[in-house]
Parts: structure tokens; sequence; C-alpha cells
């Protein structure tokens, strides 16, 4: 293969690179939003919600408006930070790894390499911004009320969801899915419905990123408290007069290291809820006591109650890609058509040039920087390698930022691990394992979406943006030996699909379990076993919703904030900002 093509195989790398520079969001003026360091040494709220993340914010803003609320959240402020609001600087936050970088890099088990967010906003500020509901038969068999649900969402898209421009790159990918038969064309549409559509996106058209803390918007100033730099290290329990532990108050630390300590008031109905994601959830409830009793022992830790069941059910949708280099220029475009299969697979794309005028790029998705790609064992990880695939990425010329790559994500997935404390520090991740493909109907989806993938890039619709001379087996090669892929290669990787699958799956970073409903949390998210205590967030999740869960996970925000609103209050004091839902 010539040096020519594989370098362009690093058009990929700037897919989801924007044009244009993109003016920052304008800071709102949250009055109530403060640095920890400023907060008293003991408070009291009707409610604490831990993790100010894509679920923290909206079910933080909808209980502010009937009661006093404490929002923590362990990150700082995305606004005024262009890395952040800017589609132009996608990539750039996943590849600082500073401690006060709005992600947290994690190494899974499996060797992946992949982030949780350290933000108020949480994953909405750092991920590629589509926007997709859950499909009705989800709902249905999470047995949330359906017109709820559907107010949910609207409040939730009133904010924060956009139709895209679709432009002739993803047009081409469209049109390819329908000629195909991954039909009918369902057009744009935020719904989940088998067939080929248009989804949204959380950036605007001027390309600026709208995320889950625009919706304290909708926030009572009066109501609510939010803590930045606030890292809870647990939730307190007390079990005097009770048959049960009860949850009434946490510890948390601000930026300077000072403990502070905030309680909840007096009333049965009070309650803390943990909304700090697939990784910081079921870690907090274990470092709280709350978790597999031997697992807990082994780490010094009093046991408030065994709880074996958290911690477990972890799984990532694995994805892969196979990248397409294009003869003609192509537009920057994020992940906006998406093909719902009938086999499990879901297909969408990406495009873009380097329009940075020289200058370098974090190269998105496939950054040796961000190393997502990486599966390689963490001991032959080295700096050295990691710096010898961005020195490659750096000496390329501008021929090479053209094109795209289609990729296919697997439903549910079926395959599921577990999540382990590292140890007693909030501040490390936990061990987690994915078991990538364990399950062998996940490997049977992948290979029939990227069976379904090729299709696509042979199509006469996507013809245009595709070499005639270049065959399959030369994507494919491209891809899978592509410098900034750490993994180690297998003589078979090209002539097996299934192989393939294996040796380039990445994440999309849509992990979720760990406190599933069912085994650590009922069908209200209280907490199984203990009082005054709920879990709001994918870790909850069995499998992933949609194409993508942001959607859902902010309106399971909204929708269990409603639900516990009218859960406490009388039917005259029912209509909660009626003008708001």
């Amino acid at each position: 293969m010539g040096g020519w093509w594989w370098r362009l195989l690093f058009a990929a790398v700037s897919v989801l690179l924007s044009p244009e520079l993109c003016h920052s969001q304008k800071e709102p003026n949250y009055t109530f939003m403060h640095n920890a360091t400023s907060a008293a040494n003991i408070s009291y709220y009707d409610y604490i919600v831990i993790g100010g993340g894509t679920a923290g914010c909206p079910l933080a803003a909808t209980l502010s408006q009937n009661f006093r609320v404490l929002l923590l959240e362990r990150g700082g402020s995305p606004y005024g930070n262009p890395n952040i609001t800017n589609l132009s600087a996608f990539g750039n936050s996943l590849s600082d790894t500073s401690p006060t970088s709005p992600s947290q890099r994690f190494i899974s088990q499996d060797g992946v390499i992949n982030y949780r967010a350290r933000v108020l906003g949480g994953g909405s500020c750092l991920n590629a911004g589509f926007y997709s509901r859950a499909s009705l038969r989800y709902v249905k068999e999470a047995g949330w009320e359906g017109r709820a649900v559907n107010e949910s969402y609207q409040w939730v898209e009133k904010k924060v969801a956009f139709e895209p421009k679709v432009q002739q790159w993803q047009s081409a990918v469209r049109d390819g899915l329908l000629e195909i038969g991954v039909v009918p064309n369902n057009g744009f549409t935020y719904d989940h419905v088998h067939g080929t559509k248009v989804g949204g996106t959380i950036f605007d058209q001027h390309g600026n990123r709208h995320i889950a803390a625009d919706l304290l918007e909708y926030a009572n100033p009066n109501g609510i408290t939010v803590l930045l730099h606030a890292t809870v290290h647990r939730i307190l329990f007390t079990t005097k007069g009770l048959s049960r532990p009860r949850a009434h108050g946490v510890v948390f630390k601000d930026a300077s290291g000072v403990r502070h300590k905030a309680y909840l008031k007096q009333g049965t109905k009070n309650e803390i809820i943990v909304s700090a994601g697939a990784l910081g959830s079921p870690q907090l409830l274990m470092l709280s006591g709350v978790g597999p009793a031997h697992h807990l022992k082994a780490h010094n830790i009093s046991v408030t109650l065994d709880q074996p069941f958290v911690g477990q059910g972890m799984s990532d949708n694995p994805m892969n890609a196979i990248f397409v280099p294009s003869p003609v220029p192509v537009e920057v475009s994020l992940i906006e058509v998406v093909g719902i299969t009938n086999f499990g697979s879901y297909i969408e794309a990406a495009s873009g040039e380097n329009f940075s005028g020289g200058s370098k790029k974090d190269y998105g998705m496939f950054s040796p920087k961000i190393g997502q790609l990486s599966t390689v064992p963490p001991k032959q990880r080295t700096p050295e390698a990691l710096a010898k695939a961005i020195e490659s990425m750096e000496t390329l010329d501008q021929a090479a930022f053209r094109g795209g790559f289609i990729l296919e994500k697997i439903m549910g997935p079926i395959s599921t691990g577990h999540l382990e404390l590292q140890n007693s520090d909030p501040n490390y991740n936990p061990l987690v394992t994915f078991n990538y493909f364990q399950d062998p109907r996940d490997l049977k989806r992948c290979v029939k979406g990227l069976s379904t993938v090729e299709k696509i890039i042979e199509s006469k619709a996507f013809s245009p943006f595709k070499y005639e001379n270049m065959p399959m087996s030369l994507l494919l090669n491209m891809t899978a030996s592509s410098p900034v892929n750490l993994l180690p290669k297998h003589a078979n990787t090209t002539l097996s699909l299934e192989q393939f699958c294996k040796d380039t799956v990445m994440t999309i970073w849509h992990y979720h379990g760990g406190c599933q409903v069912g085994r650590v949390v009922d069908n209200d998210y209280k907490v199984l076993g203990v009082d005054a205590l709920r879990v709001i967030d994918g870790s909850t999740f069995n499998y992933s919703p949609g194409t993508n869960p942001q959607a859902t996970v902010m309106m399971l925000g909204r929708y269990m904030g409603v639900k516990i609103l009218r859960g406490r209050l009388d039917t005259a004091d029912d209509n909660i900002n009626e003008t708001e839902r």
C-alpha cells in the first residue's frame, strides 16, 4: 500500500472538526452556581443530587421548583471553555489529560481507552452531539409512562436539540442506506424508528454546543444551589431506631481539600439522589458501604448493606468503522444520518477536512492523543509508542485530510462485565471490564453491520466519494493497519470480519450499567435495601437506549423529577410549572 493511501486514511481524524471557528456560547447568569470552597461546613436541603451531569442537571432543575436542592458537581463550569462550546474544537477536551480537564481518561481492563466526564453538564459537554430518542419498545419495557416521557423529551429539546443541515457526503450515506434496503426513509426525526433517518444534534447552526447544564435555566434560582469542584467522598447513613439504613447526608471536599457535610432536612420524603454516571454511581455506593461485602472489606470499607449486584452488568457498545478516502472534497459533518437495521446494528457516518490553514488539529475520534482505538495491553501502551503515532500524524500534508468514515454500533450490547474499586479514593477511576464480543451474538451483529457498511461504500449513491480502483480489502487494510491504532494485529484481520471486529473495536462512549433496575434499584430508582436514596442516570440501564443515550438520560432526569414532585404534592399543587413541561 502506497504512502499516499495510508495518509488519506487520516482524513478521518478531523471528521468531527468544524470548517469555521464558532463563537463561544454566552455563559448563563447562574447566580446559584458557586465554587465549593465557599460552601458552609454544614448545610441542610430537601434533596441532595450528586453529579451535575446529563441526568443530574435536569433532575435538580425540576426538583428546585418546589424544594431546596443541592447539586454537587466534582468538575468545573463548561461555560467560557471553547474546547467544550465550539464544534471546531471537538477532541481537544478528550486529549487533555491534565487534572483540571473536563474529561477523565480511564482504561478498561479490556484495554480500551475511554473517558468519563468531569464537568457540569457531564457527557453532553464532550460527545459528538447526536440526539435521538429511545424506541417505544424501550419506553414500554422500562415501565415509563408514555405521555410523561414525551413531555419530558420536549422539555429537553426546547433548550438543546436542533435539526442538522445535511450536505452532500451525509446525503450520499443516507441514499446508500436506502439503496441497499435499510428502509423506509424516515426523514428528519428524533424518534427511534427502523429504517434510515436524519437525527438531531445538540450543536446549533453556528456550531455552538448546547448541553445538559443549559437545562438549569429552568431551575428556580431561589430553590437550588450548585457547587462546583465538590467531590463527594461518601453518603452518610443512620440506623438509629430504624429497621434498615437510611441515607441522611453526604461528605464532600472542595478543591482545597476542605471537608464539608450536607444533610437532609427533617422529612420522611427528603432524599439523596446519585446521578454520578455509569462509573461514578456504583463507585460511590461502594465507597459508602453499599456493595459486595467481601469486596468492601478488602478495601477496609465498613459494610452498610451487602449488595452483590452493585457494579455488575457493566456494558459498553462496541463500535467499528471503515475509513473511506474521497477523490473529491467533503463537508465537515458530525454524525447526522443513522440506519437502524432490523438485526441489531446501527449504521452512522461522519466526514471532514482540515480547514485549519496548516495548524495541527487533535484529529477527532481517531487521534492517537485521545487513544480511543487502542486496546493494546497497558504494558505495550508506552509513551514512546504514543509519541510515534502522534509524530506520524503531524507529518501529514493537506491531501490527507479528505474523506470520512462509516461506522456500525452494536445494539444493546448483550455482553456484560463488572466494576470494582481500585482503592477508596473517589478521585481514582474504578476498575471496569466490559467483555467486548464475549457473547457471540454481539460479534454476529458486528459482522452484519460491517457487511452493511461495505454495501453502502459499493452503492451507486456513494460512488462519487469512493476511488474506483480501491477495493474493499484495501479499505479494510488501511483501517486495520493505521498507525493511530496501537492494536496488536492478526494475520487474518482483513480476511475475516470477525477478526476485524475484534482488532478494531473502539468505544463510542455509551457505557452503562452498575446500578441496574431490578438488581440495585427498583422501578422508581430507589436503592433496594436502604431508604431515602435513589440512583437516576445511565448506570441503571440494562441496555443502551436508541442510537445515542444522551437524549434519554436528560429525559430521565426531567421525567423522574416530575414524578417525584407529583408523588409529594397534593392535587392542588400538582401542576408544577405546566408552561415549562
